[in-house]
């Protein structure tokens, strides 16, 4: 059938991104042509997810982000398997860039509080960091991509237990050195209040704002020198999906150098294949694709996994971040769960 067709055809072809195939969305049948990028192995995937013949056809219409509906304060998510492969990668990231003498830049978009309380009411409730953050820290032997992470826990915990977890802020103001600056946004006036608690006492510069964090990279990312920008919105407003997109590739028009990390749920495929076509309006530097399936995305009303879109990404960072993502689904997931590590460009 067509998708035995079209993995057949993924088979033998290089994994190489073009423009030359363009959006999919119900209401025909794929046609499988001479270029194989990953939207190749999409419609595969997609015609797998379909019971009879598979129903997408190209479309001329703009990309709609599909709406979100978390119940949005990062308190309830905390130390969930999405922080822990979002954090592995911003460590891995970091002791990369602090290894250089030139001052390092961090923009973070959206800070929240900084650091979060396990035994609230809000992180009870939802239990991930237990599923999560708790399971990691109970494993006989962390993996060495997460052992940077559970340090940082351990020793905001002073050794005591599993009771705070660091958001990124706090990571990174650990992480970084006197003479590196990071710059961070909040518009939640609570959040931002503890999270200026948070950043009391870091070595490096700090610029902590109560402003729209889109906007504030777009303007403020320095037109030289090592930037790591953190693009992490709470994705609960219909036009995260395109302002995360247009603020990363402001980034880049104006530090061609700076690496941007995007972090986006994974819900089902269309929503998240029409982000990575918004980045592809232009020719992108390097960008590697993390993604972490705890299991199969076919219910797009279900958080089902998480992604990370990582322009400029380091060149040795997928073999970590592929074992982030795979401890990850193989620990927590369910049946038909996977991680993919995979470049964009």
């Amino acid at each position: 059938g067509l998708a035995e067709q079209a993995a057949s055809s993924i088979r033998t072809q290089p994994n190489t991104a073009a423009d030359a195939i363009g959006p999919l969305e119900p209401g025909g049948r794929a046609d499988v042509g001479m270029v194989h990028t990953y939207r190749d192995r999409r419609r595969a995937e997609r015609c797998h997810f379909t019971i009879g013949p598979c129903a997408y056809r190209r479309s001329a219409t703009a990309y709609q982000p599909a709406e979100t509906s978390l119940n949005y304060r990062h308190a309830f998510h905390a130390g969930n398997f999405a922080d822990l492969v979002k954090h592995a990668a911003v460590l891995a990231v970091l002791a990369q860039m602090t290894k250089a003498k030139a001052p390092v830049t961090v923009i973070d978009t959206h800070g929240g509080a900084g650091a979060y309380d396990l035994g609230s009411e809000m992180a009870r409730k939802s239990g991930e960091a237990q599923a999560g953050i708790g399971r990691l820290m109970a494993l006989p032997k962390v993996p060495e991509v997460y052992q940077s992470l559970v340090q940082a826990v351990e020793k905001l915990n002073g050794g005591k237990g599993l009771r705070l977890y660091p958001g990124s802020p706090r990571l990174v103001v650990e992480a970084l050195r006197p003479g590196d600056h990071y710059m961070v946004c909040e518009l939640r006036p609570d959040d931002f209040a503890l999270l200026e608690q948070t950043l009391k006492g870091a070595k490096a510069k700090v610029t902590a704002l109560m402003d729209d964090g889109y906007v504030m990279a777009a303007q403020r990312t320095p037109p030289s020198g090592p930037v790591l920008a953190l693009i992490d919105p709470p994705f609960e407003r219909a036009d995260d999906y395109d302002r995360a997109a247009a603020a990363a590739l402001a980034i880049i028009k104006r530090n061609p150098g700076a690496v941007v990390m995007v972090w986006t749920p994974l819900k089902d495929l269309e929503t998240f294949d029409g982000f990575l076509r918004r980045l592809e309006q232009v020719a992108l530097p390097p960008t590697l694709i993390v993604e972490a399936r705890l299991r199969p995305l076919t219910t797009p009303m279900r958080m089902n996994g998480c992604a990370l879109v990582i322009l400029n990404a380091p060149a040795d960072l997928a073999d970590p971040l592929r074992q982030a993502a795979g401890w990850v689904v193989e620990a927590l997931g369910e049946p038909g769960g996977e991680a993919r590590v995979w470049p964009l460009t």
